[in-house]
């Protein structure tokens, strides 16, 4: 069958999830109805998802840094391919808005460059300062994200050999004020168990990674709603990571393997309690892109969401979190991906997208 393009008329019939609903269900000028349309085509049947999220993806990056144009196409396409059709792009040396003019790519919220302690993150990937510079750092990532900010909160401290964060609770107070009063939220990387504690009394809106979190930080978390995305396909390198410092870090080698350990019992301590958990691949620096299925299956098998929270948060509660519309009620945008069995029975069916509807245009 050949693709469907913008601006055409067709139908597709099957369960819409997440309500279960079996329903005909129509793409006219790009948006969902629900409305006969007579002379609308079938493309696809089967079990109707609103386009999955990769809710921590890097869009412009590999791990040398910044890719050129043709690279990020390619990324691009390889999440698309895979049925995200969002992205939190959660930390990009690249200019990516280009792929903003392009209705077969997917969505991407940005959020600026990594804002990172200098000479203590990845070469090429941030924005490096000192503390005294960090609200200014902020306010400029605001102002070129769409809503977010990306701190890096810890990394490896060099001098002592282990995990330390990156800047004190007085530095952080004030810049996460200032990216709230510009209308942005602020997530952080973070692996380790000292940096948490401040970021979560400063007001941080999101952790990634998250496996040094204690109970009681858990707790609070919860109680606030601040959001965590564990990124648990990326965490199964945390033994690589060790092995590569081992030689000259061994503390810090023996410290990544402990949170490795451990972190499946810390991550379903944070699902248990009840922390809003989000899908992210962690794609672009160091994992390929298209990962989207793997990671809502790990959030299933690992961290002990059940299929229906592990689909959400990868699709219509992430969506809904990211600001996006999040179901397919009528006039909402036909951003779909269709399968041809119910995935919320085996999450091993997204891994093969029967149709994929992007801006009401079948894509792939």
């Amino acid at each position: 069958m050949s693709p469907v393009r913008k601006g055409q008329r067709f139908r597709v019939r099957g369960v819409v999830l997440p309500e279960g609903t079996h329903r005909d269900l129509y793409v006219v000028d790009g948006r969902v109805t629900f409305a006969p349309v007579s002379d609308a085509d079938t493309v696809a049947s089967g079990f109707i998802v609103p386009g999955l999220v990769d809710a921590h993806c890097h869009v412009g990056l590999d791990a040398a840094g910044a890719v050129p144009p043709e690279v990020q196409e390619e990324q691009a396409i390889a999440d698309r391919n895979a049925g995200t059709l969002l992205i939190r792009d959660a930390g990009s040396a690249a200019d990516t808005r280009w792929i903003d003019k392009r209705d077969d790519l997917p969505r991407i919220v940005r959020a600026g460059r990594h804002i990172a302690r200098r000479k203590r993150y990845i070469r090429n990937y941030g924005v490096e300062i000192e503390p005294h510079e960090l609200v200014d750092a902020v306010a400029e990532q605001a102002r070129r994200g769409d809503g977010w900010v990306k701190i890096v909160a810890d990394w490896i401290d060099r001098e002592v050999g282990d995990l330390r964060p990156c800047w004190p609770r007085e530095a952080l107070e004030p810049a996460i004020a200032k990216a709230h009063e510009l209308g942005a939220r602020v997530t952080a990387h973070v692996f380790g168990e000292d940096a948490p504690a401040d970021l979560i009394a400063a007001g941080i809106d999101c952790i990634e990674h998250g496996t040094g979190l204690s109970a009681d930080l858990i707790a609070t978390m919860a109680e606030r709603g601040v959001a965590l995305v564990p990124t648990r396909r990326q965490i199964d390198n945390f033994p690589s990571y060790a092995d590569q410092g081992q030689a000259k870090f061994p503390t810090y080698a023996a410290h990544m393997r402990a949170l490795y350990s451990r972190a499946d019992t810390t991550l379903r301590a944070a699902a248990e309690a009840g922390v809003p958990i989000y899908a992210g691949t962690d794609a672009g620096g160091f994992l390929p892109h298209g990962l989207i299925a793997t990671e809502i299956r790990l959030l299933h098998e690992r961290v002990g969401l059940s299929t229906f929270d592990a689909l959400g948060a990868g699709s219509w509660r992430a969506r809904e979190w990211l600001g996006v519309p999040s179901g397919l009620s009528e006039g909402a945008p036909a951003d779909f991906v269709v399968y041809e069995s119910n995935p919320l029975d085996d999450l091993r069916v997204l891994d093969a997208p029967a149709r994929i509807v992007l801006r009401g245009a079948v894509v792939a």
